[in-house]
């Protein structure tokens, strides 16, 4: 599992690259998600443009990362996945759990349009 963490206003973007299918780099990403949110940091769009191949695996560090992110008050978005990603979103049916754009610049919108921790007390 290969990825790289940029920032792109006030968004942490992390590009995964080649095959998401888990492995000992799991731990390291989970890790530095924890890492973000002491920092204060809990707006995280996954950039699955560059993916080939994710596995069960795979799917399973997304949700993980999903749920540490949404535990936290914050989100994992999820932008740029292939019509392959996309059906696997479909068929487990986590279509529906993630926020999922087109774009990188896309889903970084979306928290200046919907910011995370806003409506959390009502």
């Amino acid at each position: 599992m290969n990825y790289s963490i940029k920032e792109r206003y006030n968004c942490i973007v992390i590009e995964f690259s080649g095959n998401l299918m888990g492995g000992p780099d799991a731990t390291k990403f989970n890790d530095e998600l924890h890492d973000f949110i002491d920092k204060g940091r809990l707006e995280v769009v996954a950039d699955l443009s560059n993916v080939k191949f994710m596995n069960s695996s795979g799917l399973g560090i997304l949700i993980g990362g999903l749920t540490t992110m949404r535990n936290a008050g914050g989100d994992l978005r999820i932008a740029g996945a292939n019509q392959r990603i996309e059906s696997l979103l479909m068929v487990t049916k986590l279509i529906t759990v993630f926020n999922h754009y087109r774009t990188v610049d896309e889903a970084v919108e979306s928290f200046e349009e919907d910011p995370v921790g806003e409506d959390e007390q009502e």
